[in-house]
């Protein structure tokens, strides 16, 4: 199968250039910079994406470009393009200013393949410190803005193509369209990755790979999971069983919700309360990161003890999708915070791994449970922690602190839901891009806020006591902080800008009605420097 491969300089959007290739219909593979797969006849281009360093950096990272150029088509993205101009004799020094932000295509080559199609003054995006002020002696200049000459240049020798903007992310307003000239028409892509395509091939790779063997698979209620247990099934059929564990800091019904949806997609679902387990084991428990340790733990004991039952089970399932191994295996080699999906398997286990949706990003994920046929309510499900309440609960857990949560993000997401709201523009693209089935009248979408955002919770902020009034009465409780995000590769992410009229009601609603609440924030900080969860 045809690949293009994207070299990872240590970006905050190279996952998304990621995405942006897959929605080609294009199969594409995210490495380490250093890490180009010598030999594999079916790498079609490259694409170096940009990085947090200087080439001037002594600790900047930094690649052979004679194992590609010359061969197959190469795009340079930011980083990537200063470093294809300074390794080959430009120059690249520090910007009189930071660019960053939007700017306009004051001039481009419109004759040149990588522009084809593009309107006068194209909006693109920014974010560099340095600047190419010299490009290579066999390069010419194809596009510039009012402030960057060399906003992109050619080699007039080898197919090599670069740009100092950032054609994946939704502010290049004809982003996509730079990308498809580049990965389609330059480097020839017959576009044959599709969710149908997936679906085939996978679930013959899954009859292939595990034969008549058992099959155990742990459902969280999320998309990864859900979506791999229909996958499975539909390849395997009963060999497969799923575990569905509640550690009792899931949202409110939803274990009983859940399991009503898994019966009705026809799974064979074991479901196991361990919610005393947990709770008594997390007791004056406050560290975020032991929380997350010890509910690992639990949910592997647990979930072990159930899977032991099934003696001749060969395979435990995991909905991994690549951004976990991408972010797990990240060029830095720090650790932010554990991963749930991430890490090997328990050797007393005694199972084989299989990771049907190894190679998906979210996006992906969804439009493949489409394919399958499953309910929208499961396909559009947000992001939640393997760890569920547990991590919006500052400081120790209880079951009255989870009931109180629970009560109150169950307004809040039920809001959200409810809530129409119309898009258009960037906005609407950026929405459609994702899969949110909405149709364009007018320029406009209508869509759900639910829809509209990456990933909303509430956070019970249970170290804390405000004082409050109800009737007469002086009130001692605790405030819940609201959050949501809008992202498309939960890498980075900004925070939503909710309607006040909706943001008035769901405070009032929730203040009124969950006892143990008595003020609502919502929080209004992005990602980074802030991370979406709060622990």
């Amino acid at each position: 199968m045809q690949k293009i491969i994207i070299l990872d300089f240590g970006s905050q959007t190279t996952q998304l250039i990621g995405r942006r290739v897959r929605e080609l219909d294009t199969f594409c593979e995210i490495v380490p910079y250093n890490k180009f797969p010598q030999g594999d006849d079916s790498v079609i281009g490259v694409i170096l994406s940009g990085s947090p360093y200087s080439v001037h950096d002594p600790e900047a990272f930094k690649v052979d470009l004679s194992q590609f150029v010359g061969r197959i088509p190469v795009l340079g993205i930011c980083y990537g393009a200063q470093f294809i101009s300074y390794a080959n004799g430009g120059k690249v020094e520090k910007a009189d200013s930071r660019e960053y932000g939007r700017a306009n295509l004051q001039e481009f080559d419109a004759r040149n393949p990588l522009f084809e199609g593009f309107v006068p003054n194209s909006q693109v995006w920014m974010s560099h410190g340095d600047t190419i002020t010299a490009i290579p002696s066999d390069c010419k200049c194809i596009a510039s803005t009012a402030n960057v000459k060399y906003a992109a240049y050619a080699s007039t020798k080898n197919p090599v193509w670069a740009v100092q903007f950032h054609p994946e992310v939704f502010h290049s307003v004809q982003g996509t369209q730079l990308l498809r000239n580049f990965v389609v028409n330059i480097c020839g892509s017959k576009q044959d990755w599709s969710a149908a395509s997936f679906v085939d091939t996978t679930v013959a790779e899954l009859k292939a790979q595990v034969g008549n063997d058992r099959v155990i698979l742990g459902l969280s209620g999320g998309v990864d999971s859900s979506v791999a247990a229909v996958l499975l099934n539909r390849a395997i059929g009963k060999n497969l069983t799923c575990i569905f564990v509640d550690h009792g800091m899931l949202r409110k019904n939803e274990f009983r919700d859940v399991m009503h949806d898994y019966e009705c997609l026809g799974l064979n679902v074991i479901g196991v309360d361990a919610s005393e387990k947990f709770f008594a084991d997390l007791a004056g428990v406050t560290d975020p990161e032991q929380k997350r340790k010890i509910i690992g733990r639990d949910f592997v004991e647990v979930f072990n003890a159930e899977a032991q039952k099934i003696k001749d089970a060969k395979w435990l399932a995991q909905g991994t999708i690549y951004p976990d191994r991408i972010e797990s295996l990240n060029i830095t080699g720090k650790v932010i915070k554990s991963h749930h999906n991430v890490g090997g398997l328990p050797k007393e286990m005694h199972l084989s791994l299989c990771e049907p949706l190894k190679w998906l990003f979210k996006d992906e994920v969804r439009r493949v449970g489409r394919q399958l046929g499953m309910p929208e309510h499961l396909i559009t499900r947000h992001p939640f922690p393997g760890p569920g309440l547990a991590v919006r609960i500052l400081g120790d857990i209880t079951p009255e602190k989870v009931r109180i949560l629970q009560d109150a993000d169950d307004i809040y997401i039920r809001g959200l839901r409810e809530y129409k709201v119309k898009l258009s523009g960037e906005e609407a693209r950026r929405v459609l891009a994702a899969g949110v089935p909405a149709d364009m009248k007018d320029g406009e979408i209508e869509v759900s806020l639910y829809d509209q955002i990456w990933q909303a919770g509430t956070v019970l902020l249970s170290t804390v006591r405000s004082v409050g009034v109800m009737g007469d009465e002086r009130t001692y409780e605790h405030p819940v902080a609201l959050r949501a995000v809008t992202s498309t590769d939960a890498m980075t992410a900004d925070w939503a800008h909710l309607p006040y009229d909706f943001m008035a009601k769901v405070s009032n609603e929730i203040i009124n009605k969950v006892r143990g609440v008595n003020r609502v924030c919502y929080d209004i900080s992005s990602k980074p420097p802030s991370t979406i969860e709060w622990e």
